[in-house]
C-alpha cells in the first residue's frame, strides 16, 4: 500500500524543520502537496519557510515553535498531533555533541537524550493510532550510520541514534499488514550547499568535499523509500562504509579507529 495522498485535512509534519534535511524534506513534501506542520526552536526560520512552500506550491504549512527536549513542550505537541490527521511523520530534529562525555555540559547531553530518542519516541507514539485506525500513513526517523557503531568521543548521539535506528526498524516489522510505513533514514554528512571557507565548521574542514551529501537529494531519496516502506535508507559512501563497519567489524577494531577522528571534531 502507498502512503497518503494529501488532502485538505491531513498534514505531513517534519520536526527539525529550520534547516538542512529538515528543510529539505518540508520542501520535498510540499512539492509533492502535502499541507504541513513544521517545528523547530527558530520562529524566523519556520516563518521564512511557511511563507515560501506556500507561495511556491499553494499548500497549508502550520508553524509549530516547539523545543522538543523540553518534555512539557513535547507533551504540548504531541497531544495536538495525536488529535489531528497526520500522514507522514518526519521524526528528524537532532543534535550532536563531540568530545570526551565527561568533559561536556551535561545538561545539554540530558537535552541532546531527549531531542534524539525520547522525542522521536513520544511523537511516533502520538501519531500512531490514529494512522493505523486510518490504514495508512508513513513514518520517517532520521537515524544514523553512527547509531551502528561505538563511537567515543561521540558517544551521547551515537547512543541516541543506536535506540532510534533500532526502534524504527523494530516498528516496521510490528506494523506489517496495517498500512503504515516506516522507513530509517541513516544518512553521513549531508549539506544544502558547500560553505565559504571562512564560515566552515571544523566537520566541514575534516571531511572531504566529495563525502558530503546533499539534502535536498537526500530528502528526496527518503520519501521516495517511505513510499515503498522500506527498511532503511542510507545515502552517500561514507554513511554506506559506516554501516557496513557498523554492522560485520568487531568494535574493539572499530571504536579506537572511529574515536580518533571524531576526537578531532571535539577539538582535541
Amino acid at each position: 500500500m502507498s502512503l497518503p495522498a494529501p488532502t485538505a485535512d491531513a498534514r505531513a509534519v517534519v520536526t527539525g524543520a529550520s534547516s538542512g534535511i529538515g528543510d529539505a524534506l518540508a520542501a520535498e513534501l510540499a512539492a509533492r502537496g502535502h499541507s504541513l506542520i513544521v517545528v523547530a526552536r527558530r520562529g524566523e526560520l519556520l516563518n521564512a519557510l511557511a511563507d515560501r512552500l506556500t507561495r511556491e506550491h499553494g499548500v497549508t504549512v502550520e508553524v509549530r515553535v516547539s523545543d522538543l527536549s523540553d518534555p512539557v513542550q513535547r507533551q504540548t505537541l504531541a497531544d495536538e498531533l495525536a488529535d489531528r490527521d497526520v500522514s507522514i511523520l518526519c521524526n528528524n530534529a537532532g543534535i550532536a555533541t563531540f568530545g570526551p562525555v565527561a568533559k561536556l555540559d551535561p545538561d545539554y547531553e540530558r537535552a541532546q537524550v531527549q531531542l534524539n530518542a525520547v522525542a522521536v519516541h513520544d511523537l511516533t507514539l502520538a501519531v500512531l493510532p490514529g494512522m493505523i485506525a486510518r490504514g495508512a500513513g508513513g513514518i520517517l526517523i532520521t537515524g544514523s550510520a553512527a547509531g551502528n557503531m561505538a563511537i567515543p568521543n561521540n558517544a551521547t548521539y551515537a547512543a541516541t541514534k543506536a535506540f532510534v535506528n533500532t526502534f524504527s526498524e523494530s516498528l516496521r516489522a510490528e506494523l506489517a499488514g496495517t498500512g503504515v510505513h516506516c522507513t530509517l533514514l541513516a544518512p553521513g554528512p549531508v549539506r544544502t550547499e558547500t560553505p565559504d571557507p571562512a564560515d566552515a565548521s571544523i566537520v566541514d574542514k575534516l571531511v572531504p568535499d566529495f563525502l558530503w551529501i546533499d539534502s535536498a537529494y537526500t530528502a528526496r531519496l527518503s520519501l521516495d523509500g517511505l513510499e515503498k516502506n522500506k527498511m532503511r535508507i542510507v545515502p552517500g559512501i561514507l554513511s554506506k562504509g559506516m554501516s557496513v563497519a557498523g554492522q560485520y567489524s568487531p568494535r574493539f577494531i572499530t571504536a579506537p579507529i572511529v574515536g580518533s577522528f571524531y576526537k578531532k571534531l571535539g577539538g582535541e
